[in-house]
């Protein structure tokens, strides 16, 4: 992964294949930012004019290459755009410089080092530059074919090391940004490796694996309940979408604790390592990135050894709902009930309704330990990319407090969230005759419907909230900032702030 580095060393003599800098996009045209002045005393303050020139208008991820001027040791600089230059007195904000800062990362693919000369005013910017360099340095490559083509390979290596600067390496604000960089965005890019590998790769098992050795190295507690354990602790919705696959299903509880936490969160993730709809198959074209829905867990448990590897001071329990949703003999069929963890019976309309079936049975589980707060998380409903689109999330709640805290860190850590209401005229669609409710209520407002059914598995008097991460979570088209194509690791900077507040004893 890319090493970050702090250095106080100037541009012009700093040995390295590149030196990034940020262009604003002005009123009358594209503006050089704060950091590059040495970079644009060189061209004898003409370097606004010459990326003009070359097309460069300043827009948010556009980048510019040009040879570095004389008396450089690095040959090229890059220029990249940061959007619209700031209001006078003010700064570039922290996902301005994120977005650049991984735009750039992305095009020095191959390069072994690189110093990053942008806007720089304090410690929290060098935290969002370095983690835009390693969000945007992030590249899956476990299933190409190695030993073909050696030089190939190296091209196509990840940035090697970005230096900032006007860091301050002896500071501790600023060496504390970076470890907090290094940390968040080695644990996010775990969990876009969990999501892009194959789901022949990773099914329950192998995924509680995973979390099992994470758990190990981090000092974390770790417990799994495969197929037999959860019959016998009565596990109904979980065992009943891994009814119909080979791979049997599991639970896993995840606990990280500190000795001067005050607090206890709660975070749930569905984590169904493919979905093929079971019974009521998905159509064609639909079935082909289903190796994502498992995104919710994949975030769940990167925040856990976040916080683990951060050593927030908050007790922090993530609960994986995994399960393999197939199509056989001995799957669950629509019109079939399910008696839960809780008690509740569900009768299944649609087995493609899965993913709310597994978190019920672990909200449920987070419950009994009466955490301050429980959050799901979970690439839950087609409906809600219908409402917000590709990029934003939504966030459900049964707290007003805890929905508006959500929808703040997640804008504050560049994670487009939205808050969505639970409309109660809408539970009402979700009775069934058969059983206490069913898994399916009316074709409107779907994901608002799905929050309504998570919520009746939410214990008393415990602030919940639901992110619906179905949109975001895994990015099928071009790369953009420091998001790649494929999975994103959605959710996971999110919960990590929520942990951080809870330490800091800023949440609710």
């Amino acid at each position: 992964m890319t090493a970050l580095t702090l250095s106080t060393a100037a541009a012009a003599g700093l040995r390295a294949d590149a030196i990034v800098i940020g262009v604003a996009k002005g009123a009358r045209g594209p503006v050089v930012a704060p950091g590059a002045e040495a970079v644009d005393t060189a061209y004898d303050g003409t370097l606004a004019d010459v990326l003009e020139t070359l097309g460069a208008s300043g827009s948010e991820g556009e980048v510019t290459k040009l040879p570095a001027p004389p008396g450089f040791k690095a040959p090229l600089v890059v220029a990249v755009g940061l959007g619209a230059e700031p209001e006078e007195g003010e700064d570039f904000d922290a996902e301005a410089l994120r977005r650049a800062a991984g735009a750039a990362a992305r095009v020095l693919t191959g390069a072994k080092k690189a110093a990053f000369a942008l806007p720089l005013t304090g410690a929290a910017d060098a935290g969002a530059i370095g983690e835009g360099v390693l969000l945007g340095a992030y590249s899956f490559d476990a299933y190409k074919a190695e030993g073909r083509n050696a030089k190939a390979a190296r091209a196509k290596a990840p940035l090697g090391e970005a230096a900032l600067l006007g860091g301050k390496p002896r500071d501790k604000a600023f060496k504390a940004a970076v470890e907090r960089a290094t940390a968040v965005a080695q644990e996010l890019n775990r969990a876009r490796d969990l999501i892009n590998t194959p789901p022949n790769d990773l099914d329950p098992e192998a995924f509680a694996a995973v979390a099992q050795a994470a758990a190990k190295e981090h000092g974390i507690k770790v417990q799994v309940l495969d197929e037999k354990a959860l019959a016998k602790g009565g596990y109904g919705g979980i065992l009943g979408v891994g009814a119909g696959s080979a791979a049997a299903p599991r639970l896993v509880k995840l606990s990280y604790t500190s000795s001067r936490a005050t607090r206890t969160l709660a975070f749930v993730g569905k984590g169904i390592t493919y979905d093929s709809g079971g019974i009521s198959l998905k159509p064609a074209g639909h079935n082909e990135t289903m190796k994502c829905d498992m995104s919710g867990a994949a975030a769940v448990f990167a925040a856990v050894v976040a916080a683990a590897r951060l050593k927030l001071e908050v007790n922090v329990t993530g609960w994986l709902a995994l399960a393999e949703n197939m199509p056989s003999g001995s799957a669950t069929r629509p019109g079939d009930v399910l008696r839960m963890f809780s008690g509740t019976t569900v009768e299944v309309l649609n087995t493609d309704a899965e993913g709310r079936l597994v978190l019920a049975d672990a909200l449920w589980a987070a419950s009994l330990e009466e955490p301050d707060a429980i959050i799901d998380v979970a690439t839950l409903t087609g409906a809600m990319m219908l409402a917000l689109g590709n990029r934003t999330y939504g966030i459900m709640a049964n707290d007003d407090a805890l929905r508006a805290a959500v929808h703040e860190a997640a804008e504050e850590v560049g994670e487009p969230a939205w808050p969505m209401p639970l409309p109660e005229h809408l539970r009402k669609s979700m009775d069934s005759p058969t059983a206490d409710i069913a898994n399916m209520g009316e074709r409107m407002g779907g994901g608002l419907i799905a929050g309504l059914f998570l919520r009746e598995f939410v214990g008393e008097g415990i602030a919940w909230a639901h992110l619906d991460i179905a949109g975001p979570a895994y990015n099928e088209g071009a790369p953009f900032g420091y998001t790649p194509k494929g999975g994103t690791g959605s959710a996971v900077r999110t919960l990590v702030r929520i942990a951080e507040l809870a330490a800091e004893g800023e949440l609710g």
